[in-house]
């Protein structure tokens, strides 16, 4: 991708995060979005992982070489191109930071019942 495209990072076996990811109109606010399967393997993985992302524990976000994880990945695409009840929600970074934990455990429990394990 070229430097300054945005580049979101998530769970492709977690529904909820793959249509969050998928749902958002940013190419219509930001240009160019390249969304990654963390699950997958795309050698940028390895960049997150020597930063210290754990993408077990949030989805991230890396724009013109910043890196937002978790919680503020999801406020940050909300800020970008959020639309709705969820996005006015997640909008704010106090909010998004209250709700994301929410988030992520009722992404561990659809991944438990969907059988699908941690991602490598």
């Amino acid at each position: 991708m070229a430097h300054g495209g945005l580049e979101v990072f998530y769970d492709g076996d977690c529904p909820l995060c793959r249509n969050y990811a998928q749902m958002l109109r940013l190419r219509d606010a930001v240009g160019p979005v390249d969304l990654i399967d963390a699950r997958g393997d795309d050698p940028r993985l390895a960049d997150l992982r020597r930063a210290g992302c754990d993408l077990n524990t949030g989805m991230v976000v890396r724009r013109e070489g910043r890196i937002w994880h978790g919680g503020e990945a999801v406020w940050m695409l909300s800020r970008l191109a959020g639309r709705g009840p969820m996005a006015w929600l997640l909008r704010d970074r106090r909010r998004a930071a209250a709700v994301y934990p929410l988030l992520r455990a009722g992404r561990g429990l659809l991944l438990r019942l969907l059988g699908r394990g941690p991602i490598e």
